[in-house]
């Protein structure tokens, strides 16, 4: 008797306007209780393992902030380094991404005082 493997999905929905730039981004993901909740930006990675290369889609909104923008891309850049370190074990080269994220965010000004 073969087991059914477990699935489980994660959609992500693009509204493009007449010139096909995306004018609202939702996404669901129904395991972790998010059900069609509204996005300005999706960032996606997906590794090709025959071709040895990341496949990439980044959309955003054409109504996403310049300065949500930028806290996006340093958050996203320290999840990155966190999630490097959980994946490789690898804490010093995780410790010199995190301190580029804090280069990043100091020259973008997000820090607070």
């Amino acid at each position: 008797m073969s087991k059914t493997p477990l699935k489980s999905e994660i959609k992500i929905t693009v509204e493009l306007d007449e010139n096909r730039v995306p004018d609202k981004l939702s996404w669901t993901a129904r395991d972790g209780g998010v059900v069609n909740e509204e996005s300005k930006a999706v960032m996606l990675s997906v590794w090709d393992s025959k071709s040895q290369e990341s496949m990439r889609i980044d959309l955003w909104t054409k109504d996403m902030p310049v300065d949500e923008m930028k806290v996006f891309y340093h958050q996203t850049l320290v999840s990155m380094a966190d999630s490097f370190e959980r994946a490789t074990g690898d804490k010093k080269m995780s410790d010199t991404m995190k301190d580029f994220c804090d280069y990043f965010a100091e020259k973008l000004e997000l820090k607070k005082n």
